[in-house]
C-alpha cells in the first residue's frame, strides 16, 4: 500500500527537467512554472522549443558525464524524461540506437544527481520494460524478461530501476520515483515518418493522404489493443507522484483498451478531408494487447483529464499548425 504524505510544494524550488522541450516535458515544464518553480530545461532540441518562461535552457549532450553534472548542479529536484522512442520497424532495425544512449544517460544522470545532493528524482521508465502480459501491474515488473519486441529498450530502462534500488540500499536515497507511461501522444511528439510511434505516425501519414487525395496505408490489421494517454495527463501524473507519494513506482495510463483500428477511425474523423484506409497486413504490429493497471497512481490522487477523442483532435490541430517546426527536434536516429 502506498501512503500519501503531506503534499510537496515546488514554489521557488530549483527543478531540472531533462527532455523539457519534448512530448511530456513541455506540459510538465508548464505545470512546474504554474507552481512558481525555478525550472532549468535540458535538451538537445533547438532552443526555440523551450518554454520562454523557464529560468534557463541548457543544450547538453548527456552522454557526456560532465554535462550530466552541469545539468544537476544546484538542483533540488530532477525529472528525467530521457528516452528513445520508435516504431516496431525501427526497433527491429536499430536496437543499438535504443539501448546504448538510454543506458548511458540513465546511469550518468542519476549518478550526477546523487553526487549533486538532489533531494527528489523522477525516473521515466517504459511500458516496454514489462514482461509480456495483457495488463501490466507495478508489482510484476521483475516477474520475467521484457517482451522480445522491446528487449533492448526494456532492459536499458530496467537498469535504471536497479540503479535506484542500489542507491536506496547503499546510500539511503529513497526519494527516486519511477513511472511507466503508457502509449503517449500529443503536441511536440516525434512525427518523423521512419521512426514515429503509432499515433504521430498515423497522424502525419493521414494528413498527407488527406491533402493528396490518396488512401491512408495503416500498418498491421488494426487488431492490437493499446492504452493511450495524452502527454498532459502523463505530466500531471508525474507531478502527483512526486508531490504526494514519492519513492514508489507508478503506471501512468488511461487503463482503457483501444484497438489500432478504433484509433485510426478517430484520426480519420478529425482530418480536414476524409480518406480511405488500407491495411498493410505484412507490416509489424507488436504485441496483441498491452494495458496498464492504473489503480496505484489513482489511489494517490491522479485523474485523467484528456479523453482520447479530444486529445487526437488537439494533436492533429497542433501538427497542422506546427509541422514545419518539427525538424527542430533532436533525432537520435539521425544525430549520432
Amino acid at each position: 500500500m502506498v501512503k500519501i504524505q503531506t503534499p510537496r510544494s515546488f514554489n521557488r524550488k530549483s527543478v531540472c527537467v531533462v527532455g523539457g522541450t519534448g512530448l511530456i516535458g513541455s506540459p510538465l515544464v508548464e505545470l512546474l512554472i504554474e507552481e512558481d518553480a525555478q525550472v532549468r530545461i535540458v535538451s538537445l532540441d533547438h532552443p526555440s522549443r523551450a518554454n520562454p518562461k523557464a529560468k534557463e535552457f541548457k543544450q547538453l549532450d548527456l552522454r557526456e558525464p560532465r554535462n550530466c553534472i552541469e545539468a544537476c548542479t544546484d538542483m533540488e529536484y530532477v525529472f528525467s524524461l530521457f528516452g528513445v522512442k520508435g516504431s516496431p520497424k525501427i526497433t527491429a532495425k536499430r536496437p543499438a540506437t535504443f539501448f546504448v544512449p538510454m543506458i548511458t544517460v540513465n546511469t550518468l544522470l542519476m549518478e550526477a544527481a546523487r553526487l549533486a545532493g538532489v533531494t527528489g528524482y523522477l525516473y521515466t521508465s517504459s511500458v516496454g520494460a514489462y514482461p509480456p502480459a495483457e495488463v501490466f501491474k507495478e508489482e510484476n515488473i521483475w516477474s520475467g524478461p521484457p517482451s522480445p519486441n522491446d528487449r533492448f529498450a526494456g532492459w536499458a530502462k530496467r537498469m535504471g530501476e536497479l540503479q535506484a534500488e542500489a542507491y536506496k540500499i547503499e546510500y539511503g536515497w529513497d526519494d527516486i520515483t519511477t513511472v511507466y507511461p503508457a502509449n503517449v501522444y500529443g503536441p511536440f511528439d516525434n512525427f518523423d515518418s521512419e521512426n514515429a510511434t503509432v499515433i504521430a505516425s498515423l497522424i502525419k501519414r493521414a494528413v498527407a493522404a488527406s491533402e493528396l487525395g490518396q488512401p491512408l496505408v495503416a500498418w498491421g490489421n488494426g487488431s492490437p489493443i493499446r492504452d493511450f494517454i495524452h502527454a498532459k495527463d502523463v505530466a500531471l501524473g508525474m507531478m502527483v507522484a512526486v508531490k504526494n507519494a514519492p519513492g514508489h513506482n507508478y503506471n501512468i495510463g488511461s487503463g482503457i483498451g483501444v484497438s489500432i483500428k478504433q484509433l485510426t477511425d478517430i484520426i480519420v474523423m478529425n482530418l480536414p478531408q476524409p480518406v480511405q484506409v488500407q491495411w498493410d497486413t505484412d507490416a509489424p504490429s507488436g504485441d496483441n494487447i498491452r494495458l496498464m493497471d492504473t489503480s496505484r497512481i489513482r489511489s494517490i490522487g491522479f485523474e485523467q483529464k484528456v479523453i482520447l477523442e479530444e486529445g487526437i483532435k488537439d494533436t492533429i490541430n497542433w501538427y497542422l499548425e506546427n509541422r514545419n517546426e518539427t525538424s527542430k527536434r533532436y533525432d537520435v536516429f539521425d544525430n549520432k
